[in-house]
């Protein structure tokens, strides 16, 4: 049996991986109510591909999956909360205000699976996404759920969370992370 490496699993199961342009390159907004149609169709292709990633591995913390991670170029993300909560769909987001106060937890990303990156995010995010309709609705996110949201932004953005380390940290390889099945931990 060979030993298939976890970003070798990602690139099976469609996702683009590091080092491909569309990662490092802005999503186009959608122009809403507009360009509905496209936007339920790029929603529900991150979804099939969502369900088909969770099928192969286990996330404790909850997922995200980016529009630009499935090779579509879109401003489109959804997130996965840990449990059963539903999930929740990001069209055209963009991040309004971070708190000051911040903490450090390791994240992965399916486009770099075998490694895992201690992250600073702030633990409270405002974040203004508009709805199928076109209506704009403003969301706060605290913690867990404000990192999984601003990472998918962040990809939104053509961002990794590698540009967010501190200098002179570097991800670990996942071998050496021992967070794997466990909800981030906050005091």
């Amino acid at each position: 049996m060979i030993d298939v490496r976890p970003s070798q699993r990602m690139r099976d199961l469609g996702v683009v991986q590091r080092g491909a342009g569309i990662l490092a390159e802005p999503a186009r907004a959608f122009d809403l109510p507009a360009e509905h149609d496209e936007a339920e169709s790029v929603v529900d292709e991150l979804f099939a591909a969502m369900e088909q990633i969770g099928q192969v591995h286990p996330f404790a913390k909850g997922m995200g999956l980016a529009a630009p991670q499935i090779g579509i170029g879109r401003a489109a993300a959804i997130v996965q909360p840990p449990g059963n909560t539903p999930a929740i769909i990001l069209l055209n987001p963009r991040i309004i205000t971070g708190s000051d106060e911040m903490d450090d937890q390791y994240e992965g990303c399916l486009s770099f699976f075998d490694v895992r990156g201690l992250v600073p995010r702030p633990l409270k995010i405002t974040v203004e996404t508009t709805v199928l309709a076109g209506e704009t609705v403003t969301t706060v996110y605290e913690r867990g759920l404000a990192r999984l949201i601003h990472h998918e932004i962040d990809h939104l953005d053509g961002l990794l969370y590698t540009v967010r380390m501190l200098p002179g940290v570097d991800p670990i390889p996942v071998e050496e992370y021992r967070q794997t099945g466990r909800a981030w931990a906050y005091e």
